[in-house]
């Protein structure tokens, strides 16, 4: 089997077999991204438990590409430190913005890694980044009450 066969079989099997996905509670803040070229979208949900990411749900609608990417981001984030997690994102944003030009650390990005051929098309970038972004975007302000301790 060839490299991009096995990529294409890991976002496959993502995209078959989700992780994470289904809103759950507790969380302190909820994100709703949508993409507007092709219409994907996605709800997304962080609970933080003393500076760790104790879950992350989503519900989400749109291609193969952006539910595997999901799926993906959950494995990676949930249940890691927030610190940590954040370094995921941006491994994985860095990956996506190489167009192909950076070999990917399979031992932080690990499944992730299965999308260094998507960075080669511009086009489905934003279908992948989908679900981090709105991680990025639910967590910071989940941090953010947190450390106020203002309810969301």
């Amino acid at each position: 089997m060839m490299l991009d066969e096995l990529y294409q079989e890991v976002i496959l099997d993502h995209y078959r077999s989700p992780h994470g996905k289904g809103l759950r509670e507790p969380f302190e803040a909820e994100a709703h991204h949508v993409n507007p070229t092709c219409g994907d979208e996605i709800t997304l949900r962080v609970h933080l438990s003393d500076d760790r990411v104790a879950d992350v749900s989503y519900d989400s609608i749109g291609c193969s590409i952006s539910q595997a990417s999901a799926s993906v981001m959950y494995d990676l984030v949930h249940d890691q430190p927030l610190k940590e997690a954040f370094a995921k994102l941006e491994a994985f944003t860095e990956l996506m913005g190489s167009r192909g030009g950076i070999d990917p650390d399979e031992d932080v990005l690990e499944d992730a890694v299965a999308f260094a051929g998507v960075s080669k098309f511009p086009g489905r970038v934003k279908c992948a980044l989908l679900s981090w972004m709105a991680f990025k975007d639910a967590a910071v302000r989940a941090s953010g009450s947190a450390r106020s301790g203002e309810d969301t």
